[in-house]
């Protein structure tokens, strides 16, 4: 129904950035350049925190960089991932390990490379009601008779101890083997004294349960609740509203954030292969423009947009979830046991604490978790792994991009991190839920400080 809308739309679009381009000598449009591939399909996963790309298409900011962009559902990552390898899509909402993983040879291997952050936060872990009645008894009460937190995975030790003596495997669901998910339940499980397992690729083992005490399988995320409810499944990691979805349907609960595991870690990024970002490179910036003014209107004005975009993310066409569920979550608030509702403000950050930019650092605890896991099975030099976080990583080009906009006026030179600076690490990040510092520029020492997970040249 938008055929003649859009078409029209496109040749006015195209026609004013063209003159644009021509008369002015100075600023930022001139030095991008029209986007060389305007008609553009992007993939995202059915999540609350695929928003930057449903608020760039429905405030107008891909049109007004002279992009026509189809947005589009998949299946799950896997599926999205091959698509943008094979040009089917033209980038996607990824898991910020995606790029990383494929770049290294784990799993499938293409040449990924990610210049935008989409997202700080924003998953939860839930467990099910029956799992709950047995951890919620060695968990202390706060002064208001609610369970303290955060809830450390110590409590779900005597349900992984009674399943084991009744010869049963305790099992959980994350997303994918090299999401953000993955990591933070194997992080949260380890911190509580329960090993979740290793990865052994090089003997061609890609379970990752080898010496598992909680056995995780891959579940994509709008079919975790329906997967517990069914008992295939005794809990999961997974971004929202599919943690909310539990407690409305009355069938599990949360019982820890990522935000208490790793307050502001990072979480999806924006993905393309970098032969579609050597081959248009304005249409990449415009795009890249487009989505840090959608992050932005997120979170501008203490949010103050929030309630408009729930009711976007709402469309069946977007995440699909009911108005109070997306809500719970995206309005700064977040419900554990039913009726336990808390302040949690930062649960979904896009934009503040410089959440778009692309920080070496967070390519780093991404590569330190697939080695501590197995998923790269040997040793690596500390430079390996600054090497490959600045060949994923590209701040350089988001940098154009953000300059570009501050050059026009679109947005402030304080909205974005010092770019005269280094930005290696990523600032206003809080304390690890096990204590252990995070030291990027020694990955290695940073490994080795666990007690449970692969050290030195250790190899499962």
């Amino acid at each position: 129904m938008y055929t003649l809308t859009r078409r029209t739309a496109r040749w006015l679009t195209q026609i004013l950035l063209t003159a644009t381009f021509w008369t002015v000598s100075t600023g930022a449009q001139a030095e991008i350049g029209p986007a060389e591939k305007p008609d553009l399909k992007l993939g995202f996963i059915k999540l609350t925190d695929m928003a930057p790309l449903a608020i760039a298409w429905e405030q107008g900011f891909f049109m007004d960089e002279g992009l026509f962009v189809e947005l589009e559902a998949q299946a799950n990552w896997k599926v999205l991932l091959d698509r943008v390898i094979t040009g089917e899509l033209d980038g996607a909402h990824m898991l910020a390990g995606q790029p990383l993983g494929a770049s290294i040879g784990y799993g499938t291997r293409a040449d990924i490379i990610t210049a935008f952050s989409m997202d700080l936060n924003g998953n939860g872990i839930t467990v099910s009601n029956d799992v709950w009645d047995t951890m919620s008894q060695h968990i202390p009460d706060n002064a208001d008779g609610k369970p303290e937190h955060p809830i450390s995975a110590s409590a779900l030790l005597p349900v992984v101890e009674a399943a084991r003596d009744r010869g049963e495997r305790f099992r959980m669901g994350m997303v994918f083997p090299v999401s953000t998910h993955n990591y933070e339940l194997r992080y949260w499980l380890a911190a509580g004294g329960l090993n979740p397992g290793y990865y052994a690729p090089q003997r061609g083992d890609t379970s990752g349960t080898l010496e598992a005490d909680v056995h995780l399988s891959v579940t994509p995320p709008p079919q975790m609740p329906a997967t517990m409810e069914a008992g295939t499944i005794q809990g999961y990691c997974v971004g929202e509203p599919w943690n909310q979805q539990a407690v409305f349907m009355g069938i599990g609960v949360p019982v820890i954030t990522d935000y208490e595991i790793w307050p502001n870690n990072p979480e999806k990024v924006f993905g393309v292969t970098r032969q579609w970002a050597e081959d248009y490179p304005n249409t990449h910036l415009r795009l890249l423009r487009a989505m840090i003014r959608a992050a932005h209107w997120l979170d501008e004005n203490n949010n103050a947009n929030r309630d408009e975009a729930v009711k976007i993310l709402a469309r069946p066409s977007y995440v699909g979830a009911d108005e109070a569920v997306i809500a719970n979550s995206m309005t700064g608030t977040f419900e554990y046991e039913k009726g336990d509702v808390r302040e949690v403000p930062d649960f979904n950050v896009f934009f503040r604490y410089h959440a778009t930019y692309p920080y070496p650092s967070d390519a780093i605890w991404y590569l330190t978790q697939m080695r501590r896991w197995g998923q790269i099975p040997e040793a690596k030099p500390d430079d390996w792994y600054m090497e490959t976080a600045a060949r994923v990583y590209r701040a350089d080009i988001y940098q154009q991009a953000a300059r570009s906009l501050i050059a026009d006026g679109t947005l402030k030179a304080s909205d974005f991190p010092d770019f005269d600076a280094e930005n290696f690490q990523r600032p206003q990040q809080g304390e690890l839920i096990d204590g252990i510092a995070f030291t990027p520029r020694t990955p290695n020492a940073y490994i080795d400080g666990f007690d449970i997970g692969l050290k030195g040249t250790q190899t499962p």
